[in-house]
Parts: C-alpha cells; sequence; structure tokens
C-alpha cells in the first residue's frame, strides 16, 4: 500500500475516526485504524465495539492495501508535521513509513485481518435533519444526560418522531430538557428510541461542516450519515421515564424575564453559592421583581433584584445554581417564562416566542 495526500485533509479525517478508538480495552485491534486504499480514496474504520466510525478522504492510490496503524500515534505524527503532501508507504507487513517533506517514520502495524468487521446496519426508519438543526436540539438537551452508568438509560436521549414532529428528551432525574421540532420529510415508520448522550454529541461535534445529517434507527443500533462519515452506536436497552407526567400542566406564578439578563445574575450571585449552597429565587408580584440570592456560611451572601413580568402568587424557591444556568444559557430565544406552584414543586422554564423548548428543575429544600 502506498497513498499520498495533503497533512491537513489527512489530519482532519485522522479526527473524525479517532472518535472510535478503544482506550480501555485490553485489545490492541481496538486502538488501531484500518486503513483500506482503493480506487481514488482511502477509507479509515476504528471501533470499540460500542461505537464503529468509518470515514472516507480522496487521496492519490499509488498501491492499494490494507493495514492496521496505531490510531493515537499516527494522529500525533500527523499533527505534528508540517503542512504539505504526507506520503504512507507500506514496509513489509509488519511497518509503515510515514514521510512528509524532511521527516520520516517508521511503525509496527497490525494485520487488517484481526479487524472486526464494520457493522451494516440496515434501518427500520430514517430521518434526515439540517446539522445546524440537529446541532441546536443536541446542545439544549444534552445538559441534562446523566453521567451515571448504574442507569443506563438516564444518559441516553429519547428521540421520538410521530410524521413530522420530532422530539428529543432528557434527564438525569434532577432536571428534565424537551425539545421540540419539525422535519421536512417524516421517516418510513415513527422512530422511539433512546441514542447515547455521548454519540449524539460527538455527531453534532463531526458534523459541523456538513449541509445534513441522516440518523437510521434499527433494532439494536442506530446509525448516522454525514459528508463521508458513517457513525454506528449502539441503542440503549431499557424503557425512558414517563416525562410527560413530570411536567404541571399549570403554574400558580408566572415569571417572564430577559434570558441573558437572568443567565447573567445567576452566575454573579452563584458566586456566592459555594459547597452546594443552592440559589434562591423570590417573586414578588407587587413589585414585579425576581430576587435572586446566595448564602454560604463562613464565605459571604450575594443578593440581586431582576424586573420582570410577575402574574401570580408570590413564591420563593431554591435551586442548584448550575443546574439553573445551564438551562438558561441554551434557551433559544429572548425571553423566557418560568412556571412555579411551591417550594417543594419542580419549577418549569419555556422558550418565548418559539415555545419548543421546556426546561423542568427539580427544587432544593430550603428551611
Amino acid at each position: 500500500m502506498r497513498i499520498s495526500l495533503a497533512r491537513g485533509e489527512l489530519l482532519d479525517a485522522l479526527n473524525v475516526v479517532s472518535k472510535g478508538l478503544s482506550s480501555r480495552s485490553t485489545l490492541p485491534i481496538l486502538s488501531g485504524i484500518l486503513l483500506t486504499a482503493n480506487g481514488d480514496s482511502v477509507v479509515m474504520q476504528s471501533t470499540d465495539l460500542e461505537i464503529s466510525v468509518r470515514h472516507s478522504v480522496p487521496a492519490r492510490i499509488d498501491a492499494e492495501g490494507q493495514v492496521v496503524v496505531p490510531g493515537k500515534l499516527i494522529s500525533d505524527i500527523v499533527r505534528s508535521l508540517p503542512e504539505a503532501a504526507v506520503t504512507m508507504e507500506a514496509d513489509g507487513k509488519d511497518k509503515i513509513r510515514v514521510s512528509c517533506g524532511q521527516s520520516s517514520f517508521s511503525m509496527k502495524v497490525l494485520s487488517p485481518e484481526d479487524f472486526p468487521r464494520f457493522p451494516e446496519v440496515k434501518p427500520d426508519a430514517t430521518v434526515t435533519m439540517k446539522a445546524e438543526t440537529i446541532a441546536s436540539i443536541v446542545r439544549q438537551v444534552s445538559k441534562a444526560v446523566s453521567r451515571d452508568e448504574t442507569r443506563p438509560v438516564l444518559t441516553g436521549v429519547l428521540v421520538v418522531t410521530d410524521g413530522t414532529a420530532l422530539k428529543m428528551v432528557a434527564t438525569d432525574s434532577y432536571r428534565l430538557a424537551v425539545r421540540d421540532d419539525e422535519i421536512e420529510t417524516a421517516p418510513s415508520e415513527n422512530i422511539n428510541a433512546v441514542v447515547p448522550g455521548k454519540a449524539l454529541e460527538e455527531v453534532t461535534r463531526l458534523a459541523g461542516g456538513s449541509s445534513a445529517v441522516s440518523m437510521g434507527v434499527a433494532e439494536n443500533q442506530v446509525v448516522f450519515e454525514f459528508g463521508g462519515t458513517v457513525f454506528v452506536s449502539r441503542r440503549i436497552e431499557g424503557n425512558f421515564p414517563n416525562y410527560r407526567q413530570l411536567i404541571p400542566d399549570s403554574s400558580e406564578t408566572n415569571v417572564t424575564v430577559d434570558r441573558q439578563e437572568l443567565l447573567d445574575a445567576v452566575r454573579r450571585v452563584s458566586l456566592m453559592a459555594q459547597h452546594n449552597a443552592p440559589l434562591r429565587m423570590k417573586v414578588s408580584v407587587e413589585e414585579q421583581t425576581l430576587t435572586l440570592s446566595a448564602t454560604t456560611q463562613d464565605v459571604g451572601e450575594a443578593k440581586e433584584d431582576i424586573q420582570v413580568q410577575a402574574e401570580g402568587q408570590d413564591v420563593e424557591m431554591a435551586f442548584n445554581h448550575a443546574y439553573l444556568a445551564d438551562g438558561v444559557a441554551v434557551a433559544n430565544s429572548e425571553q423566557v417564562v418560568i412556571g412555579m406552584i411551591s417550594p417543594l414543586k419542580p419549577g418549569v422554564m419555556r422558550s418565548v416566542g418559539t415555545e419548543d423548548y421546556t426546561y423542568l428543575l427539580m427544587p432544593v429544600r430550603i428551611g
């Protein structure tokens, strides 16, 4: 095998396919990238047996062939090279030579026969979205994805379609994020699947330069395709919580506030919400103010008033300041409305105008 391509294009391709490399496996082959030179392109593959990535990049092929190269090492080498043509040439069966300008490297390779076969997924249903649309949706719901591996279903995002209506939902049991959207073409059948949150985040990062992303769902797997990349992940098994019953039908108090003003105030006051101290929110309907305050014993306290449009009853609640800031930061509107019932019931924040984003936050008990 002998191939040549621009250093920048090679590095971009390696950055994509490296997302499927295994960092913890005892199998050396899973830390490698399978290179297949054929025709006028190089196909790169990686897998950790949970995620598999395949990416194709145009190249000059002087001799076809296959080889498995150490993933991290080849990426580090190419990253260090000057911006020029990079040539990779198999040196027998167990070595490959990488050269660029006056630099030359030789490294051990593994047998392509030992590399796992790429999963060929035949989706039962496929949905296609603009890349910026799925990136916006995932950005809004991913903050609520749980990082606790002991409850696998909460580490995923529920993806549901009903005709052209698309919904993504995530919860870590302390907060819940729901985003609704419309897709141009309905899938052949409705989708109801829990997709790993990490996979969705990786896909949206990798697909930034693409125009569209297609997501196909099969019985045990989900496959994303964008540009010259195929990204396959296992579906998460289990029943996603019934999120609808968590969202209150109505509120005793509704507060409409400028999103950026609220976010800035929350971040300032949170400086005094240390050691898990809660952030308090007090609504005065008569004065049309929202008062944010935080106190940390032996450290200090902070307080700030914001002018708002308040309806209903006066109420005081407390929240985890980081969770509150997360939800406000990703709302896609100039204003948000926060609905509250009582200090022990969850608060619900929604976008104003777009009304496609709902963020529910469990309260912190205050004495």
